[in-house]
């Protein structure tokens, strides 16, 4: 499974956060503003990057602006 590698995989590319409002579920614990995170994979809504947490998390791609 494509998941289970994240963790492992070189990160694609890089993105900064620019806001964390969320209007469904909250963010900011996971995402803080002008961090840069390293995107391990990308589809047409989300980036999944490692977070705050230390592991993967999927987030819309709103929240983030590309390096």
């Amino acid at each position: 499974m494509l998941h289970e590698e994240w963790l492992t995989k070189e990160p694609i590319k890089q993105v900064t956060v620019v806001q964390t409002n969320a209007k469904k579920y909250k963010v900011s614990d996971m995402l803080t503003i002008g961090q840069t995170y390293d995107v391990v994979n990308e589809t047409e809504e989300y980036y999944h990057i490692r977070d705050n947490s230390g592991k993967v998390g999927g987030y819309y791609k709103e929240y983030f602006e590309e390096i």
